[in-house]
């Protein structure tokens, strides 16, 4: 058997990653906040959530480099699968930030490292 390269994988296998990482982050931001569980679970949610990822693409685009870029552009164009009352755009846009988190996860830990140090900022705006 072959082993894939990280920089070979698919789209939805970046999104499928970048989506534990990116929630790890913010679990680990909000245990420092609050010690109630229900509260942690409030919290989390509101920046773990389709509508916050597409806020912070939007927010973060001048921070990105050409080949990040080129990871949320073609993540963005994946035919998504969704319940009938989701916002197939706003679904996409999500799976782009969260293909981006993975990406950066899998190949280039120092620049993810910087992209969380560019939105905690936006992040604590939303929690606090």
């Amino acid at each position: 058997m072959t082993k894939i390269q990280t920089n070979e994988l698919p789209i939805r296998s970046y999104a499928y990653i970048g989506d534990a990482v990116y929630e790890v982050f913010v679990r680990e931001k909000t245990i420092f906040l609050v010690t109630k569980p229900d509260k942690l679970h409030n919290i989390t949610s509101s920046v773990v959530k389709a509508e916050f990822h597409a806020e912070l693409l939007e927010k973060i685009q001048d921070f990105l480099n050409e080949e990040e870029k080129e990871i949320v552009r073609r993540a963005r164009n994946l035919s998504v699968t969704t319940a009938r009352r989701t916002n197939q755009t706003l679904h996409r846009l999500s799976t782009a930030f969260e293909a981006l988190i993975g990406y950066l996860y899998l190949n280039d830990k120092n620049r993810l490292k910087a992209l969380f140090e560019f939105i905690e900022p936006l992040i604590d705006e939303k929690i606090i």
